[in-house]
């Protein structure tokens, strides 16, 4: 049964396609945020471990909202590997072990997805009507900032 909630199907239909993208990169993100958390090194090891553990630990409750949103409004969210491969934004780069260089990843993976949330907000809002989903993406945004702020406090 389709929400009656004040939005045209065909704006919630673009919107979930939207929101299927973050949700892709959201994934990618917490996949690739773990993945640091199991392989770094170094002497302030344990440290970072635990960072990263605080991290991944946001994303995979990010990931569920947006999941959830997407299915508030009425449709499917997609959530097949393959589906984020092909919907996200984000690039995979080489393995390392690094703390520069996974630091510097998820910041700009981070602030790569605050850029994206800025305009789906005015989008949703603007265009789509759906005020609820613009409020959630405010939300989503506010909460990576945070989290590129405290990556940003580790780099010098």
């Amino acid at each position: 049964m389709k929400p009656n909630i004040g939005v045209t199907e065909k704006n919630l239909q673009a919107i979930a396609l939207e929101l299927n993208k973050v949700l892709a990169d959201e994934f990618i993100l917490y996949a690739k945020t773990r993945n640091y958390h199991w392989n770094v090194e170094g002497s302030n090891f344990i440290e970072l471990h635990k960072f990263y553990e605080s991290q991944f630990e946001q994303l995979d409750e990010i990931v569920d909202d947006v999941a959830e949103r997407i299915r508030t409004i009425g449709h499917y969210a997609e959530a097949r590997l393959k589906d984020y491969v092909q919907l996200t934004h984000l690039e995979e780069q080489e393995y390392t072990n690094k703390q520069s260089e996974q630091m510097k990843n998820l910041l700009e993976d981070h602030e790569s997805i605050i850029q994206n949330l800025r305009k789906l907000v005015t989008l949703f809002a603007d265009k789509y009507k759906d005020f609820g989903s613009s409020d959630f993406l405010t939300g989503l945004m506010e909460r990576h900032e945070k989290m590129a702020w405290f990556i940003r406090s580790y780099i010098k």
